[in-house]
């Protein structure tokens, strides 16, 4: 009997360690796979992402009544929809045309004012070891060769908008069947590890959704005041670039650094002094927005400090660039909640 016993031991070790190696190589299997479709999985999850944004705002238009009529999920997306394209609609019917012509005047004075900023740069403190006349000479050559440069990253540029209508598409499809993708993924769970799973992701929702708001309040603020600012400094082109400061806001710290360096040469076109008021505006703004609304725009809005979320930008733009960067704060605000139930919540229970 004791050999018997002994002989069922070591079959059922054996069972386990074999059950441990399969185990082992699904998950590398699973890992491997995921690294293949990361592009993938990155574009599923900021879709996701974004419809989790949005869906507290087709929620409230669900709740619209009309003489007792109140409309269905699809109709309140599609209301949502119409709504977004009715406001680009009147941002190319009201805004676009200056920006245009902004645009239009800006590409035909470039190679004329290049000179001029060449000989400005010569006189510059040494200009000869910074090697201007390189500089110079290379600057023409990029405005000559920038229509060639445009044809060849067409592909790349064409594979951005399939992507993000393929974005547009998925984000529509969680929007409308995001309930039952979130119901079976609850469903992996036992029924008490659910309720509390289900309950921590609603209070992750709610504060990822209005993330979309407090990242909007940044962009409108930084464009409407760099419009005023650059009107006040007679810089050429102060619409576009207003437009373009506010836009590119939504790409944390490396958005405000493109349109700054753009505005600031733009403004040398003029004159030095024109160049110096718009980085001076720009610090004193930065300032601002990173010392006092940034912290408490998204901490009343996703309730994060004002250093979890530099950390998360950080972090969002070294593993997936602007994307990252993008999704990042709603992000972080999903993994804080997440960690306060299932760390510190369960830490204070246990003492």
């Amino acid at each position: 009997m004791s050999v018997s016993a002994t002989d069922g031991e070591r079959v059922t070790a054996s069972k386990g360690v074999r059950g441990h190696i399969l185990f082992a190589f699904a998950v590398a299997l699973a890992l491997a796979l995921a690294w293949r479709l990361r592009e993938v999985l990155e574009l599923v999850y900021v879709s996701a992402l974004f419809a989790v944004v949005l869906m507290p705002v087709v929620l409230r238009i669900q709740k619209v009544t009309i003489r007792g009529w109140k409309p269905g999920r699809v109709i309140a997306i599609l209301a949502l929809v119409a709504s977004v394209f009715l406001v680009l609609a009147l941002f190319l019917v009201v805004a676009l045309p200056p920006v245009i012509h902004d645009l239009q005047r800006f590409g035909h004075d470039l190679p004329e004012r290049l000179p001029e900023i060449g000989a400005k740069l010569k006189n510059l403190p040494m200009a000869d070891q910074l090697g201007v006349d390189s500089l110079a000479g290379r600057a023409e050559g990029m405005a000559a060769s920038t229509g060639q440069y445009l044809l060849q990253s067409a592909p790349s540029l064409l594979g951005g908008v399939v992507d993000l209508g393929t974005a547009f598409i998925l984000c529509l499809y969680f929007m409308l069947e995001g309930e039952v993708a979130y119901g079976y993924f609850l469903s992996f769970f036992e029924e008490p590890t659910r309720k509390r799973l289900g309950k921590t992701l609603v209070v992750a929702e709610e504060r990822m959704s209005k993330w979309l708001l407090g990242q909007g309040s940044l962009m409108l603020l930084l464009g409407t005041a760099s419009t005023i600012v650059f009107a006040a400094l007679h810089v050429r082109y102060f619409v576009l670039l207003g437009v373009l400061m506010g836009l590119f806001n939504i790409i944390p710290v490396l958005g405000g650094v493109i349109t700054i360096v753009l505005a600031a040469c733009v403004a040398a076109l003029d004159s030095w002094e024109k160049m110096a008021g718009v980085l001076i505006f720009y610090a004193i703004y930065t300032q601002l927005e990173n010392g006092y609304l940034t912290p408490r725009i998204m901490r009343s809005s996703v309730n994060l400090p004002g250093l979890a979320v530099l950390i998360a930008l950080l972090a969002g733009s070294a593993l997936a660039g602007v994307v990252g960067a993008l999704v990042a704060v709603p992000t972080a605000a999903l993994v804080a909640v997440l960690a306060n139930e299932y760390l510190v919540v369960e830490a204070r229970d246990e003492r």
